[in-house]
Order: structure tokens, then C-alpha cells, then sequence
């Protein structure tokens, strides 16, 4: 069944050598941390490109042509603003302006992340005016929204471990649902219990 007032936008990095993963480059090296990046990519893809609804791919720094989202399933835009705050921030008015009403926000780094989830993130957004994805390092994974509120935002120290408990405290006596907490991918000790990810630590 189709969605059309229902969007997914995927932010990423242009993946290109010493410029993505560069904390878990820090550890694996930049060779490696851009080859685990792309396995993430191609796997965020591999959960969305079936999911009948609308999805924008936000890429980094510029669009490239010819890489693994298709024109003919995905949007390509580019990230504009300061801080991760700000770019997502002008994301979701960019979707709510092209009159969407339930959007949803990801990243390109989780391998945890099913198209099952995303499904229920959206479904979540049926009863509740917002949805997080909780990862497990105090960040979040996800955010939906059918109501805009540009205070989740704002005052955040991105990449810290206190971006999930600011968020929830800027919805507190809101109406919001939770997903299952999951691990995202920034450092070493993120993948190296994780039998896929072996292959790429032999080099």
C-alpha cells in the first residue's frame, strides 16, 4: 500500500577517503572505515529502496550521479545548515513545506536497522505526534515527527551521549513513542564483535 504523505529522509556522507567514519578510522585506518561506511550505505539502502512511501537522500557535501541511490527511487538534496541540528532541522521544513505529514529521519550507519523498524516508526506516528529510535550510546538513531518542533534542534552537543536525554526532555508531556534501543557505528568497539565486520578488520 502506498504512503504519500508519509516521508523517509537518509542523511550520509559523500563517501570518500578520510572524510567519513573518521572516529572509527582513528582505529581501522581510513581505508577500512571507508569500505565499512559503504557496506552501511548499500545496507541502508537494501532496507528503504522497497518501502512504498517517498524518500529523500541528503547527501553531505554534493550529489553524485551513478552512485547506489537510484533517481528513480530516491530524491537527491544536499544538506544545508551550521550543525547536524540545523541540516536536519531544514530537512524536515523542506518535507513538511512539500506537504508531507509524517517524516521520519535516519542515518546511514546502522546496521542494526531493518525495514521492519522503519515500518513500526511509522506506524508509531499513527498514535504519537513523534517517534525516536534510542541508540545505546545516549545518541538517537531516529527521529519522526508529524508535528514540527524545531526545539529538538536546538542546544544539543552532537555526538555526545546526552543528545537522547535532551531530546526526550524537549518533548516531555508530549506525545511520543519509542523504538527498541540500537547500537550505531562510530567507534571500534562498535563492530568488533560483529562477524560481519571481520572482513574488513584483515587488511
Amino acid at each position: 500500500m502506498s504512503h504519500p504523505k508519509d516521508l523517509l529522509i537518509i542523511f550520509t556522507r559523500n563517501p570518500e577517503l578520510g572524510r567519513c567514519k573518521t572516529r572509527l578510522a582513528a582505529t581501522v585506518g581510513d581505508v577500512s572505515a571507508l569500505n565499512i561506511y559503504k557496506f552501511l550505505l548499500n545496507h541502508t539502502k537494501n532496507i528503504t529502496q522497497d518501502l512504498n512511501i517517498a524518500k529523500w537522500v541528503y547527501y553531505s557535501d554534493d550529489i553524485w550521479e551513478n552512485d547506489i541511490w537510484d533517481r528513480s527511487v530516491y530524491e537527491k538534496k544536499v544538506q544545508s545548515g551550521n550543525d547536524l541540528g540545523n541540516r536536519m532541522c531544514n530537512a524536515f521544513i523542506e518535507g513538511f513545506n512539500a506537504g508531507y505529514e509524517k517524516i521520519i529521519i535516519i542515518g546511514s550507519d546502522m546496521y542494526d536497522l531493518n525495514e521492519n523498524d522503519l515500518l513500526e516508526a511509522f506506524n508509531l506516528l499513527d498514535h504519537h505526534d513523534y517517534v525516536i529510535g534510542p541508540a545505546i550510546d545516549g545518541g538517537y538513531y531516529l527521529l519522526g515527527m508529524k508535528v514540527f518542533n524545531p526545539a529538538v534542534f536546538e542546544d544539543k552537543i552532537w555526538g555526545s551521549d546526552t543528545v537522547l536525554e535532551d531530546t526526550i526532555q524537549d518533548l516531555n508531556n508530549m506525545n511520543y513513542g519509542l523504538l527498541a534501543a540500537k547500537n550505531d557505528i562510530d567507534y571500534f568497539e562498535d563492530i568488533k564483535d560483529i562477524e560481519i565486520f571481520r572482513t574488513f578488520l584483515k587488511n
